[in-house]
């Protein structure tokens, strides 16, 4: 595997583009599914290509964290999961109040910390007010958001060593869903 950092990575439900540069000095095949840290905070995406075959240069959109694992794609596809439901949830509140507004989609980020509705036309207030409710109810149904937390930064200070505030035991799934265990 070449070593080159930078990468063209697909994210978001809308497929936006981005340089991203990995934190390793990895480089990541084409098609890989990668965890993206972005100004929006951690992203599932796909890994497109080298930016070494493009010509471009400059700054870069966030940084490239680690392929995907399995225990990621069991959090994501729970993470879909409640994307759908939230959908349903928010598109049954915009019949039952006879909005205009059309939702288009329902997009969270990998994170759990955040979940996005696009519409298209003009959210009333009262809409909007109930719409975060929703995207606060739904992220404490998926009861994640602690879990993301110790995806991204692991278990405590010191993750993955004898002297770890969080787990100690230096063997936790959380450690070695964040690859930060000793081995």
């Amino acid at each position: 595997m070449m070593s080159c950092r930078d990468h063209l990575v697909r994210i978001g439900v809308f497929g936006h583009v981005g340089r991203f540069v990995s934190v390793d000095p990895v480089s990541f095949d084409r098609g890989s599914r990668v965890i993206c840290r972005s100004g929006r905070g951690l992203e599932v995406g796909e890994v497109l290509a080298h930016t070494d075959r493009v010509a471009a240069r400059g700054e870069s959109d966030g940084s490239l964290l680690r392929r995907m694992t399995s225990e990621d794609e069991l959090l994501w596809a729970r993470l879909q999961k409640n994307r759908t439901a939230a959908f349903t949830a928010c598109q049954a509140l915009l019949e039952s109040q006879q909005a205009e507004a059309a939702l288009i989609d329902v997009e969270t980020l990998f994170d759990a910390k955040t979940l996005y509705f696009y519409f298209l036309g003009v959210v009333p207030p009262e809409i909007q007010s109930t719409v975060d409710a929703l995207a606060v109810a739904y992220e404490s149904k998926a009861k994640i958001g602690d879990f993301a937390t110790a995806v991204e930064h692991g278990c405590g200070p010191n993750c993955g060593t004898d002297e770890a505030e969080g787990c100690g035991s230096g063997s936790c799934s959380t450690c070695s869903l964040v690859a930060s265990c000793k081995t």
